[in-house]
């Protein structure tokens, strides 16, 4: 089968006219699942599932538009719709019903408020013109928490990390990001904690993995991601008190 290889983080992928088609997991057909539920309620921030070809590999929808990379920052208005967009794929899964038997790549976390992506960030967000318009590569979705999401999204969109922005400026486009999705006070309070307990899973992922003879994640752990990570937990333990009161002080408002 002929097509256009495209080459992500950890898979490789083939593309073939409006199709993709990637290496599938033993959780792909509970992802299929929740693909067809955000089908069903109309939401179309995501691929649709299209089976598997002969080979065995999954087939979605190719979202056309421009994919960045880990490091980009957005604009604030960008930045207040991937907050929405989060909000609609979250909303739409509210009352998914895991099929029987279902598998999923990460384990589920109570409490199991909707389905989770697991990892939404600019490599996973589809933009046209500089706009959000799609979340894709649905792997590592999973039930859990909305803040559990909303955590890594934040990490990775506002960019929290210590060779970023000034931690003010960090703080005001958090609390942009958090304002956009609509998250209510309790779970304000526990996002930065939770960022934290986010990128610790991250780096214990990770480790396994490359320990397991994972390829793309033993590059990763050579690379130090694990330590680029680690190094970032320690910052936001040092600016915990500035960025969570601009949330609160959003909230107020």
């Amino acid at each position: 089968m002929t097509g256009e290889p495209m080459t992500g983080g950890v898979n490789t992928v083939l593309r073939i006219g409006d199709r993709v088609h990637r290496p599938a997991g033993e959780w792909t057909p509970t992802v299929h699942a929740v693909l067809e539920h955000l089908a069903a309620k109309d939401f179309n921030g995501a691929p649709r599932a299209h089976g598997f070809d002969a080979e065995g590999r999954e087939i979605v929808d190719f979202v056309p538009g421009d994919v960045p990379g880990s490091e980009t920052v957005v604009s604030d208005e960008a930045l207040a719709e991937v907050g929405a967009l989060l909000r609609g794929l979250h909303d739409a899964t509210a009352d998914f019903v895991p099929p029987s038997g279902a598998t999923w790549y990460f384990e589920p976390r109570e409490p199991s408020e909707v389905i989770c992506h697991g990892d939404v960030a600019p490599y996973n967000t589809v933009f046209r013109d500089g706009r959000p318009v799609a979340l894709i590569d649905f792997d590592t979705a999973h039930p859990a928490p909305r803040v559990w999401d909303v955590a890594y999204a934040a990490y990775r969109f506002v960019q929290l990390v210590e060779d970023g922005a000034p931690p003010e400026e960090q703080a005001r486009r958090l609390a942009l990001f958090v304002d956009a999705y609509g998250l209510g006070a309790r779970d304000r309070a526990v996002l930065l904690d939770t960022v934290i307990a986010r990128l610790e899973h991250l780096v214990g992922f990770m480790r396994r993995q490359a320990a397991a003879g994972h390829p793309a994640f033993s590059r990763h752990v050579a690379e130090g991601h694990d330590r680029y990570y680690l190094g970032n937990i320690a910052y936001l333990k040092r600016h915990h008190a500035v960025l969570e009161g601009a949330m609160k002080k959003s909230d107020s408002l």
